[in-house]
């Protein structure tokens, strides 16, 4: 019996049955009915029912260990303790202090710059990493300011994972497109950089009228200080130093993962342990501490900092997402869409570039709305096969199916809370300072994101399909420059709006 275990079943009853508990997962967690934690555990509780109560083995407990993704895991727990170390130097506090002296002014502006630092930080270090470091400075100043917290949270999440779309370490689905397709880090650069910056343009335009509508007066209003003086200041400078080279280290170890073959946790793991180590040892030059204070010291980081919930979340996550993979599930998704391009090729009599475009319409589409329900790396795992035979069987330049499929599996994330990984830990992280954001509260301005986004996605294939690379890339310049021309013009007449506003509300 435990031999037959081993492997799921794949016939059409078991894909069904695994299905059937996704969408049940992702109705419960819409309505909020309980913590996630606890619907995520019972789906797999009800997963292993049947599969060890009836003929169907959806998911064995000997395949748990190939579905868990211990590279997501053990980075985001060691980037949460890196995090942890870091925020005892008081950096963030003062981080906040010198960004609301620059641009403190302009409330919306502040954070909108928040925004592009996520998206930028995204594209050279992994969007993960990118939303721990961000998201205490980003609550920090949401409670500084009076903003709503839901109203800047979530754009951050957007603005990394759009800037992670634009590279090819920024978001975890390119690393693997990149090597499925022998795609280098300039490709991505190259062919993914403009339209990513488009859309974080509408980003900034859309998330900072959404925001100074809902601040009213407040959005005009400098920041005040917490107390009188130059504010919050820098702890302990000695351990920040160390904390910067071991930063270093840890982005250099992302940035060099193709020479290297070190996945991120690698790095990751390295830098955490070593913060820990250069706390404790400076702790007990300065303290002369007892065992047990010591002792204290570390449980302190690794109990209160490292967003446990979150990891248990994605751990039974990617244990349903595995019983998909392993029944068939994903795959017959993916077969479903090969026949769908196959047979609207034949019926509407498409010419070769149009059989192209509307090939990476569905892959953009279909990707895009898969991912937002479902971790995007299994999806992409199985497509990346699929992607490279369709490419033999369609004319032109088959690169804009890889392009479809980058564009389709990351920005897809930002439609749901579980969409993508920062996803998961901005929320969590909030959570833990009582900054709770719902199922649905989230999806409301997510599934607005995404799908615009794909918009933009969808008008920069069909470029690419029938102008060309080159082409598209000097068009797309040109819209660029006129969108941040713009831009630039309304946040210059929204500037010198200020004054006469803040006077109307009595702004002191």
């Amino acid at each position: 019996m435990h031999a037959e275990l081993a492997a799921s079943t794949t016939d059409p009853v078991s894909q069904a049955i695994v299905g059937v508990l996704i969408v049940a997962l992702f109705a419960v967690l819409a309505v909020e009915a309980a913590h996630r934690v606890l619907v995520v555990m019972s789906a797999v509780a009800l997963l292993w029912l049947v599969t060890y109560l009836t003929p169907y083995h959806l998911m064995p407990l000997e395949a748990v260990p190939a579905a868990l993704d211990l590279n997501v895991l053990l980075l985001l727990a060691a980037m949460m303790a890196l995090v942890g170390v870091l925020k005892e130097t008081g950096v963030f506090a003062w981080a906040v202090e010198r960004l609301l002296e620059r641009f403190g002014s302009d409330p919306a502006r502040a954070i909108a710059i928040l925004w592009w630092f996520t998206a930028i930080s995204s594209a050279f270090v992994d969007n993960v990493t990118t939303v721990i470091f961000v998201t205490p400075i980003v609550l920090a100043t949401v409670q500084r300011l009076g903003a709503p917290p839901i109203l800047v949270l979530i754009p951050t999440v957007m603005a990394a994972n759009i800037g992670g779309t634009a590279t090819l370490i920024g978001d975890p689905p390119n690393i693997m497109i990149g090597s499925g397709a022998g795609l280098s880090f300039l490709d991505f650069v190259e062919e993914l950089t403009i339209p990513t910056l488009l859309m974080m343009l509408w980003l900034h335009w859309w998330a900072v009228r959404r925001l100074r509508a809902a601040m009213g007066p407040r959005a005009d209003r400098p920041a005040q200080a917490d107390e009188p003086g130059p504010g919050p200041a820098i702890t302990d400078p000695g351990l920040l130093r160390w904390l910067g080279a071991i930063s270093l280290f840890v982005l250099v170890g992302f940035v060099t993962h193709g020479i290297t073959g070190m996945p991120a946790a690698v790095p990751a793991v390295l830098g955490a342990t070593a913060a820990l180590v250069v706390q404790d040892w400076r702790y007990v030059r300065a303290f002369a501490p007892t065992h047990e204070e010591r002792r204290h010291g570390i449980l302190h980081i690794i109990e209160k900092e490292v967003e446990w919930p979150t990891l248990t979340f994605f751990a039974f996550l990617f244990i349903l997402v595995g019983a998909a993979v392993g029944t068939g599930l994903i795959g017959t998704l993916a077969t479903g869409l090969q026949s769908a391009i196959e047979w609207s090729r034949r019926a509407l009599g498409l010419g070769d570039a149009g059989t192209m475009f509307l090939a990476a319409l569905l892959v953009l589409w279909v990707a895009g709305f898969l991912s937002a329900f479902m971790d995007n790396i299994p999806f992409v795992a199985v497509s990346i096969p699929l992607i490279a035979t369709l490419i033999g069987s369609l004319p032109g330049d088959g690169r804009v199916l890889w392009w479809a499929l980058s564009l389709g599996a990351c920005l897809g994330g930002n439609g749901t809370p579980i969409g993508a990984s920062a996803n998961v830990t901005t929320l969590g992280l909030a959570e833990r300072v009582g900054v709770r954001i719902g199922f649905g509260e989230f999806m409301r301005t997510g599934m607005r994101v995404m799908v615009v986004t794909l918009v933009f996605s969808t008008v920069f294939l069909y470029g690419y399909v029938h102008l060309g690379s080159d082409r598209v890339a000097e068009v797309g310049l040109v819209v660029l420059a006129v969108a941040g021309i713009l831009l630039w013009r309304s946040e210059a007449a929204a500037s010198r709006a200020q004054p006469s506003a803040a006077r109307g509300a009595g702004a002191p």
